[in-house]
């Protein structure tokens, strides 16, 4: 390692910006749930857990707003495509 380093032209802050439309948190989650969202994506071949995390989310605020009705049809489809 060098003894000094330059930092006049250093930048403070994240060193990844964050995208439009997205949002830097800190969010507390047990260790149970980060480690299953982790082995999730490791065993579909790769991926980011967060990615996994914030779509899983994202469908079940789809799913809150889904009437019951669509709700049912929806699961009926899911079933039959698995029994044919």
């Amino acid at each position: 390692m060098k003894k000094e380093y330059d930092f006049k032209n250093a930048k403070r802050g994240a060193v990844v910006p964050t995208p439009p439309g997205k949002s830097r948190v800190t969010i507390r989650l047990d260790n149970a749930v980060v480690d299953w969202f982790r082995k999730a994506v490791d065993e579909a071949g790769g991926g980011n857990y967060q990615t996994l995390i914030n779509d899983t989310l994202v469908d079940y605020i789809h799913k809150q707003r889904e009437p019951l009705e669509s709700t049912i049809r929806r699961v009926i489809r899911e079933e039959l495509r698995r029994a044919g």
